[in-house]
């Protein structure tokens, strides 16, 4: 699986990653929170929202089917393409490429990692006097 905009390949057996409910078992949402891979996803992976949208480079037979629940979110999505998909939904069985959007990149996330700014931890807080 490769996620061209950070330009990391990862590779994992099927049945042996570990799943912490972000989608589907196995979704590229799944893969991609697995290997520390930035990828927004506000409803939790339980396709009630477009910011998991990402489109499929290659490797499109290598996903699972669409199911109608993602096919009539995934319309809602801005800079819908015919390859477009929601990565919580779309299952990974073989290689695939995608791109996550520009426009759905979170620069930094709450969480204080970056798909392009790196570890950008903000500065602590000041406290007592130093707030005032």
């Amino acid at each position: 699986m490769t996620f061209l905009n950070t330009g990391q390949t990862v590779e994992f057996e099927s049945g042996k990653l570990p799943y912490e409910e972000h989608g589907k078992p196995e979704s590229i949402l799944d893969v991609a929170l697995n290997f520390h891979i930035p990828l927004d996803h506000a409803c939790g992976g339980s396709c009630a929202c477009t910011t998991c949208h990402v489109i499929v480079k290659a490797g499109e037979e290598n996903l699972s089917e669409p199911e109608d629940d993602e096919l009539d979110r995934v319309e809602l999505a801005p800079g819908l393409t015919r390859h477009s998909r929601l990565a919580c939904q779309a299952v990974v069985k073989g290689d695939v490429s995608v791109e996550i959007p520009s426009w759905n990149r979170n620069y930094v996330s709450e969480g204080g990692g970056s798909i392009n700014l790196g570890n950008a931890i903000p500065p602590p807080r000041p406290t007592g006097a130093e707030a005032k």
